[in-house]
C-alpha cells in the first residue's frame, strides 16, 4: 500500500508539474500580450509631437519678429484669411471678408490691430479705398489679401498708394487675378511678401478663377 501511495504521489507530482509547464508556458505568453497595463496606456510608446509655430506656419520667427500667414480667396466660393502674431483677424468663420480687397492694418512696432477694410473692386467706391490708403501712418504694416475680383476698379491712383507701400505687382493686376501682400508704410525698398496669379482659362485651377494663394513669414518688428 505505501508502494502505491508513493507511486500515486509521484504521479500526482508530474501531472501538477506537467500542467504548471503548460500553463506557465501559453498563458504567461498570453498574459503579456493582454497585460491589464496596456489597457490603460501605461505602456503605449511616447510620440513626439511637432512643436506648433504661430499662425500654423512652417517654422517659428526671431526674436522681435511678427509672423504671419495670408491666403488668397478660391474663385468666389472659399474666402480669404489673414492671420499675423498668432491671430487670425480676418476669415469666412469670422464672417468679416467679402469681395475684393480684404485688408488689414497693424502698429509696427506693437504688432496691434489698428484697422481691417473690404473694398469691392467690381462695383464698390475705389475712392472708398483711396482715402483709406492716404490715411495710413507711417510705421503700419498692410497686409492685403484679394477675394474673387481685385482690380475692376483699381486706378493709377490707388496703383500709387499700394507701390509706396512697397508693392511690385499691383500696376499688373487684372479681372479676377488672385493677390496676396505684405508691406509697410514707409518702405524704402520694394516688399519681399507678394505673391500674384494671373487669371487665365488655359492656366485656371478653377472654372474662371486662378489657383488660391498662400503666403507665409517673418517680417522684422519696427524699432524706434
Amino acid at each position: 500500500m505505501r508502494v502505491a501511495g508513493v507511486i500515486r504521489s509521484v504521479v500526482l507530482l508530474l501531472m501538477l508539474l506537467g500542467t504548471w509547464f503548460v500553463m506557465q508556458t501559453y498563458f504567461d505568453h498570453r498574459w503579456k500580450v493582454i497585460n491589464p497595463r496596456s489597457w490603460l496606456g501605461v505602456n503605449k510608446p511616447k510620440t513626439t509631437q511637432l512643436p506648433r509655430h504661430k499662425c500654423g506656419n512652417q517654422r517659428s520667427c526671431p526674436q522681435n519678429y511678427f509672423a504671419f500667414k495670408i491666403t488668397s480667396g478660391a474663385a468666389n466660393v472659399v474666402g480669404p484669411s489673414i492671420c499675423f502674431d498668432d491671430t487670425i483677424i480676418m476669415s469666412s468663420v469670422k464672417n468679416n471678408i467679402g469681395r475684393g480687397l480684404n485688408i488689414v492694418l497693424v502698429n509696427g512696432t506693437n504688432g496691434k490691430l489698428l484697422k481691417t477694410g473690404i473694398f469691392d473692386m467690381y462695383s464698390g467706391d475705389i475712392n472708398k479705398l483711396d482715402a483709406f490708403l492716404q490715411e495710413i501712418k507711417v510705421g503700419t504694416i498692410v497686409l492685403v489679401s484679394s477675394y474673387d475680383d481685385p482690380a475692376t476698379k483699381m486706378n493709377a491712383k490707388v496703383q500709387a498708394h499700394f507701390e509706396a507701400l512697397g508693392s511690385s505687382h499691383v500696376r499688373k493686376l487684372g479681372f479676377r487675378d488672385n493677390w496676396v501682400f505684405l508691406g509697410a508704410k514707409g518702405m524704402k525698398n520694394k516688399s519681399p511678401f507678394e505673391e500674384y496669379i494671373k487669371n487665365d482659362r488655359k492656366t485656371n485651377k478653377y472654372d474662371g478663377w486662378p489657383e488660391m494663394l498662400e503666403m507665409e513669414g517673418c517680417t522684422p518688428r519696427k524699432m524706434d
